[in-house]
């Protein structure tokens, strides 16, 4: 299942430097200083998904969790169906073309595949080439399918309102059918005064082919899709495929739930369904401090302070010929605490061969992020190169702070000569 949200972001700059597995990520993160734990767009497992969309009466199939070979063969007898899905779980996309999703006509194929999946590492585009591994499995009925479509809602940040998709080429990736065949996507513009009406449903079932006879039935779907969207403070919420059976049912044969985290202080217990296996653990490290961080496959390490100076960093970067390691956002009004414990993330990364900081000192004074970074780097014994670009607040006691500290500092007068000589740096290790 693919994210048209993270279709959305290829059209700005983000595209040029982050792989495709973080794009979304990047552009949504956000500290949240007011839920203790701070999560990072969180996102749920599909049966996690579906148990909380059928709370809003949302359709879903039946299905029961595995974690043993032994609990998914019981599983398949319990559905009592001549069919069963056996579904990989795991946070990305395209399970089924790595071989994460596999029909069984018996409660013991159903065994026999589970006891292949479980431990397995599932490579998809969504996994990048190290995969996930495979901890928790989903046996599901089977269903006759009759037609495949896609539902999705998120923000559209163009009108700052929500936008309800729908597409008549479900199962597919939709990010491709955005590209290729953009008027398949049909979007309904949401007024937050008085959210998704009845008459926008039904326009987009009519809209998507279904017979009249189940227009109505598919309205009521989208309705109490849109419900839940609301109610759970979502970013996203994607139904790929949403299935129309051979017996005239419509249901949701797959869920994505993404949780907005800035409105999880609301939602507390959701904390429960967050599964700390499908993160980097450089991330949640991260997210202890309330930093913004994201790891990528460069080996140019960034420390930042501000969201856009981030990501206009690791596109010059780029333009320079090197590749960023990370997405790192100090933030705004970081403490020379909070810095020391970015600057330890960033180097805990072993593909990092040389560090790009890059300051404008407004609500952040430029002396309190160099006496950080002083204390980090001394701390930790490092060795690799580092180039500072400071501007702003304290500019000048940070400089004299950074030259006096008796590491190898390299300074640098302006963005484009901080990347070319962190790019120089970088190269110089190999």
């Amino acid at each position: 299942m693919s994210s048209f949200r993270e279709f959305c972001v290829l059209s700005c700059s983000v595209k040029k430097t982050l792989p495709q597995k973080t794009q979304k990520n990047a552009s949504t993160k956000r500290s949240n200083p007011g839920f203790q734990t701070s999560f990072t767009n969180m996102k749920i497992h599909e049966y996690q998904g579906k148990t909380l969309l059928k709370e809003y009466g949302v359709p879903v199939p039946r299905g029961i969790v595995a974690r043993t070979a032994d609990e998914a063969e019981a599983a398949a007898k319990e559905l009592g169906t001549d069919v069963v899905v056996v579904k990989a779980q795991i946070h990305a996309g395209g399970r089924g073309k790595g071989g994460g999703v596999k029909l069984a006509k018996s409660p013991a194929e159903a065994k026999e595949i589970a006891s292949q999946m479980l431990g397995m590492k599932l490579v998809t585009h969504q996994t990048g080439p190290e995969g996930r591994e495979v901890k928790t499995l989903l046996i599901e009925e089977g269903l006759p399918i009759d037609k495949e479509f896609y539902l999705g809602i998120t923000l559209d940040r163009i009108t700052g309102r929500n936008v309800f998709m729908a597409s008549s080429a479900g199962g597919m990736d939709i990010e491709k059918v955005a590209e290729e065949t953009p008027e398949l996507i049909l979007k309904e513009t949401i007024d937050p005064s008085v959210g998704l009406r009845p008459f926008q449903a039904r326009k987009l079932a009519f809209g998507l082919g279904l017979p009249g006879e189940l227009v109505n039935q598919a309205a009521k779907f989208m309705l109490a899709l849109y419900d839940a969207y609301e109610k759970m403070d979502a970013s996203l919420v994607e139904i790929n495929p949403f299935l129309l059976t051979k017996d005239g049912r419509l249901i949701a044969l797959d869920a994505k739930v993404n949780f907005d985290d800035n409105a999880m202080f609301r939602h507390k217990n959701y904390a429960e369904l967050r599964d700390l296996n499908e993160e980097e653990p450089l991330e949640i490290e991260a997210s202890k401090y309330d930093l913004n961080y994201i790891k990528l496959d460069g080996n140019i390490g960034c420390m930042v302070n501000g969201a856009g100076l981030a990501m206009a960093t690791m596109d010059i970067i780029k333009l320079a010929g090197g590749e960023p390691a990370n997405f790192l956002d100090v933030g705004g009004g970081a403490s020379q605490e909070r810095v020391e414990q970015a600057f330890k993330i960033l180097l805990a990364d072993d593909n990092v061969k040389a560090v790009l900081i890059n300051i404008f000192g407004g609500i952040v004074r430029c002396d309190m992020v160099a006496n950080g970074v002083v204390a980090a780097a001394k701390n930790l014994g490092v060795s690799i190169p580092i180039v500072a670009r400071l501007e702003g607040t304290n500019v000048e006691e940070g400089r004299r702070v950074l030259r006096d500290s008796g590491i190898n500092i390299l300074t640098a007068e302006g963005m484009n000569d901080a990347a070319e000589k962190v790019v120089s740096a970088a190269n110089a290790e190999f």
